[in-house]
């Protein structure tokens, strides 16, 4: 070599191994958290508003009382209806009376046809009359119950919009919100060529990938989620299928309607040919890399890659595991060029999922 027959040292290079590791395409998409279960609270009575039974934020049991509304007309007119409904019932009785007085007199030919008609519609009447005394009644009972206003659903409760002794209506709007917190969804939207490809890394089904989320600040979410629906139709705008997830929210860091990134891999990831993706070159002939032999003579390779991942690259043709390859210093090498290798420090091994 030119360099040795002039007595120049041969060029320091740091070369690394290639290795053998499971290394698997993650997909990442842009979500939003979706609350399981959502309540806007609202008057369905009119009326001043009653004392707050809850504080900003506080979690609520399913029926719980969060807001009352005045009571005393809505009692007033339910005890208005008990009374009709019981005049009701003493006019049925004194018209089942008639009306069998009638039936008797009729019977034994001292009274009239005319009177026994007469008595059994008076009779009907009454009956009817009493079905609607009732049913006015069930109603004052029920607008009664709006005067208390109960969370359908446990949760945790949001901040009140309304102040007590304020006049509220069903028009006044939401008076407050109640979110389940746990379990949480997360909708997010993929192209039919990515969920084709998360369908063969995952062997077909959302059962072999693993979802995660990345938060705001880059960390992943401590818990895994899983794949429970996918959309029946397709957006032909964006070519996009809705997606979605679910995951625990036990320490209640998922927040709905919140923006996160969804992570999904496959669960068994595939064992490849990994390098760090400083060792590859590209040209117009495509990726090269620069091999070092047992004789520290540099050879150039040609490479197929597929997968990139957390710094490395899978090579799925031209390499084998176990040849060293430069990671730095190719700049100073040719093919055929005697070298001085230094091993790089290990990669860093995979993260844990």
């Amino acid at each position: 070599m030119a360099q040795a027959q002039q007595g120049a040292p041969p060029p320091a290079v740091l070369v690394q191994k290639a290795e053998l590791k499971p290394l698997g395409a993650r997909s990442e998409f842009i979500g939003r958290v979706a609350a399981v279960d959502k309540v806007d609270l609202r008057a369905r009575v009119k009326g001043f508003l009653g004392p707050r039974k809850f504080t900003d934020g506080d979690p609520v049991k399913q029926g719980q009382v969060v807001f009352t509304i005045e009571p005393d007309t809505y009692q007033a007119t339910v005890d208005q209806k008990i009374a009709q409904r019981d005049a009701a019932k003493a006019a049925l009785v004194n018209s089942e009376i008639q009306f069998k007085r009638a039936a008797e007199l009729l019977r034994t030919n001292t009274g009239t046809q005319a009177v026994y008609d007469q008595r059994q519609s008076e009779q009907l009447q009454a009956k009817a009359a009493l079905e609607e005394a009732e049913a006015q009644l069930r109603d004052a009972q029920i607008n009664l119950s709006y005067t208390e206003i109960k969370s359908p659903i446990a949760g945790r409760i949001g901040k009140a919009a309304v102040s007590p002794g304020n006049l509220v209506s069903p028009d006044s709007g939401v008076l407050a919100t109640v979110v389940t917190e746990s379990p949480m969804r997360v909708l997010f939207s993929v192209t039919q060529r990515e969920l084709l490809e998360a369908r063969r890394e995952g062997g077909g089904g959302g059962d072999g990938l693993v979802v995660q989320l990345r938060l705001a600040d880059d960390s992943l979410y401590s818990e895994k989620g899983k794949l429970d629906f996918l959309d029946v139709t397709v957006d032909p705008r964006t070519d996009g299928q809705i997606i979605r997830a679910v995951f625990e929210n036990k320490n209640q860091t998922l927040t709905d309607g919140m923006t996160v990134r969804v992570v999904l891999e496959a669960e068994k990831a595939p064992t490849v040919v990994a390098i760090p993706e400083a060792a590859v070159a590209l040209d117009q002939a495509g990726s090269y890399l620069f091999v070092v032999n047992d004789k520290n003579v540099v050879e150039q390779r040609r490479i197929r890659t597929s997968t990139a991942r957390d710094g490395l690259l899978a090579v799925e043709q031209g390499l084998k595991a176990g040849e060293k390859v430069i990671v730095q210093g190719q700049q100073r090498v040719r093919a055929g060029m005697t070298v001085a290798p230094s091993e790089a420090p290990a990669s860093p091994s995979m993260p844990s999922r």
